[in-house]
């Protein structure tokens, strides 16, 4: 297929809405396409970034009865009306989100992107495809395939990608067609959360419900029906959320006012928005679905999940059990150091005899499965220096240790001491771990001289549109039609 097809046209157009929308609401992140327009075409890939890489075999397993999947989505669409479009799902592939469907106009469509680490949830990310899905449906349906209006709408539907999950959840467990307007109550969100009461951010939380569900709550104190504040006064419930900051209880909404405060359980139906300060999360059945801050909505969970230094101890001569208590400790020291924005570096020393360390050696060693030690441990972290932790024993043997070693390639002065330390003292010395924490950036893991978890910086996205390919000439030998 040429380049500047109208089919090209439309998937470089959709493809690259997709890609700038999700890169916003999370990480930088890639996406793939695999399509087929008719039934019998061959199935195509759109890949640019090369994000399916490493994932062929598992393709090759989805994809090889041709016959038998194109029969059953065949059969699906009869039964369903012109203009319908029939979602697929997800296909469940490690590191990856995808969505897809199919339609009269556009037989088989799959969207594949990156399933990040801190991610809240999965799930506005699959509303995301699922839409880009249907609006590129829609658009070979209307033969208006050269326009970019798809592509600018999935630029910016984040909001609308968890708006859609919140309805969809909400309909399955509410027994009554829901009252709240949920575009309303998100906007409300973020309008809170940038509104500062005597110089702080917002903390506590609000809870929104239909009217009709509100009999379940019990109630410490309701305001006055003609005296309670409208959503849109984001200044007046800023300051009612003062009554709620760190306790137990929540201001309840039903949608347009706030009714009262509550320290009952919260309905799995409500809509749950805390507040953090300069962040907070919206929740739906107790789980998050999303972040917000900086006046937007994001995907991330706000911790670290700490993965490559799981799969570091799990690789290292320490008993499995000791590796997972390990792991456990140090999460629990960077999370503090998270919640309490300040900056540290942690040393996990692998070594038999441990490693010679400048700095406040501690006699004996203290052990941090101890929860007591463990938050003296978090204290002795905000000092300047690392603090000293050897694997074997779980235990905290200095603290304010300075790190030095020779430059290397790999450092970035943007960094700063902390990072590049890091990495010139593990460059150099052997079993030694380093975790960075910084007060403005992710995590980082270090190991060797080398950041285990650095962003890898994909080649840009093309300027104009590529050739896509045939599915089994682009895996060359994994494909056997």
């Amino acid at each position: 297929m040429e380049e500047n097809s109208p089919t090209n046209i439309c998937i470089f157009n959709i493809f690259n809405g997709v890609v700038e929308g999700l890169s916003h609401f999370s990480e930088t992140s890639r996406v793939a396409l695999i399509y087929a327009i008719k039934p019998s075409d061959d199935l195509c890939i759109y890949d640019p970034q090369d994000l399916l890489k490493g994932h062929e075999q598992r393709l090759q397993e989805i994809y090889s009865d041709i016959p038998a999947w194109r029969q059953a989505i065949s059969s699906a669409l009869a039964k369903q009306p012109r203009g319908k479009f029939l979602t697929t799902g997800s296909l469940n592939m490690p590191g990856l989100i995808s969505f897809g469907g199919s339609s009269h106009s556009l037989f088989y469509q799959m969207w594949f992107t990156e399933h990040h680490p801190d991610m809240c949830s999965i799930y506005p990310t699959e509303r995301w495809l699922e839409h880009a899905g249907w609006l590129m449906a829609q658009d070979f349906s209307s033969g208006v395939m050269t326009f970019n209006t798809s592509g600018h709408v999935l630029q910016k539907y984040s909001t609308h990608a968890i708006n859609d999950h919140i309805v969809k959840v909400r309909d399955n467990l509410l027994e009554h067609p829901t009252k709240l307007k949920t575009y309303s109550i998100l906007d409300t969100i973020l309008k809170i959360s940038k509104t500062k009461e005597e110089g702080a951010w917002s903390r506590g939380t609000i809870i929104f419900m239909d009217p009709e569900d509100l009999e379940e709550i019990e109630f410490i104190t309701k305001i006055q029906e003609h005296e309670r504040p409208s959503l849109s006064n984001a200044k007046h419930i800023r300051k009612l959320l003062l009554a709620v900051e760190r306790s137990n209880r929540e201001l309840v909404s039903d949608g347009k006012t706030i009714i009262g405060i509550s320290n009952s359980d919260i309905p799995d139906y409500a809509i749950t928005a805390n507040f953090h300060g300069d962040y907070g999360f919206i929740k739906l059945q107790g789980t998050k679905i999303c972040s917000f801050y900086d006046g937007s909505f994001h995907s991330s969970a706000k911790r670290a999940k700490l993965v490559e230094l799981e799969e570091l101890l799990l690789q290292a001569d320490i008993p499995k059990e000791t590796a997972a208590d390990l792991l456990k400790t140090i999460g629990f020291i960077v999370h503090a150091a998270e919640t309490k924005r300040f900056g540290c570096t942690l040393i996990i020393d692998l070594n038999a005899v441990p490693a010679r360390l400048a700095g406040h050696l501690i006699e004996p060693c203290i052990d941090l499965l101890d929860p007591h030690n463990l938050d003296l441990a978090c204290a002795l972290a905000k000092i300047d220096g690392a603090l000293h932790i050897l694997a074997s024993s779980i235990s905290l043997r200095g603290f304010a240790c300075l790190l030095d070693g020779k430059s290397i390639q790999g450092e970035n002065m943007a960094r700063g001491a902390r990072y590049n330390s890091s990495l010139r003292f593990t460059a150099e010395q052997k079993n030694i771990i380093a975790v960075v924490v910084s007060s403005d950036r992710p995590v980082s893991i270090i190991n060797r001289g080398i950041e285990m978890n650095a962003l890898h910086e994909w080649g840009p996205l093309p300027e104009t549109p590529l050739k896509t390919e045939i599915l089994k000439e682009h895996f060359k030998g994994y494909f056997n039609e």
